[in-house]
């Protein structure tokens, strides 16, 4: 059976490779960063209009502080971030369907301006259009695994899927160009796709950033 790595931290990890389990997959974690919370000062619930959170991970390291966000329409990047949200106690979180840039125009939409940005210390960059955000870094990932560490998890005509464009970059430092014509790498995102060079056995950013999208690519190679 073809190998299918994980290169995400956990917790996503463990989730992403329980998804590939319903799928018949069998996956392997190999995290290229590791998340550490950060100490941060929450802003006043009073100077914003809505909360926007771009990774579940926000939620996560947010802890009891969040709860003083719970009277503000909140915003999950996507539909992971959004339940995450929920499972924090804001009932109604509101699921983006694609990135920061689409779900700054849906914030924008209805009506809202000053937005509160809870996230890590490392944010892809997006066009918040007419939002004025306040960005908060509430974790940093830091790097995990190292060249041969990553490099005795790799197995001919393995899958790797990425789940950021931070790791993509790291990827391709980590994996020379001579080695990654025997790899595919499938991204979550078309800017994910960019950061990891080229030379791969095949290439592709998943149609959705998200899970569902990226295993539904890993089968057809996995088969």
């Amino acid at each position: 059976m073809t190998d299918l790595l994980v290169l995400r931290p956990e917790p996503g990890a463990s989730r992403t490779m329980a998804r590939a389990a319903l799928l018949g997959l069998a996956a392997r974690a190999c995290p290229l960063f590791r998340i550490e919370p950060l100490d941060w000062s929450p802003p006043p619930a009073s100077e914003f209009d809505a909360l926007l959170v771009t990774s579940a991970q926000a939620v996560r390291m947010g802890g009891a502080a969040l709860a003083r966000y719970h009277n503000l329409p909140a915003y999950g990047v996507g539909a992971a971030t959004a339940a995450a949200l929920r499972e924090a106690g804001f009932a109604k979180a509101i699921a983006g369907e694609a990135d920061g840039a689409a779900i700054a125009r849906r914030i924008a939409e209805d009506g809202h301006r000053a937005v509160l940005h809870l996230a890590g210390a490392d944010v892809a960059p997006f066009d918040a259009g007419p939002l004025a955000l306040s960005r908060v870094a509430l974790y940093a990932a830091v790097e995990a695994a190292d060249r041969p560490e990553l490099a005795a998890a790799l197995a001919p005509g393995a899958v790797l899927l990425v789940h950021s464009r931070r790791a993509a970059a790291r990827l391709a430092t980590l994996v020379d160009p001579a080695d990654r014509g025997a790899l595919h790498l499938i991204a979550i995102s078309p800017a994910a796709m960019a950061a990891s060079g080229a030379g791969w056995a095949s290439l592709q950013a998943a149609a959705a950033p998200n899970d569902d999208a990226m295993l539904a690519l890993a089968a057809m190679l996995c088969k």
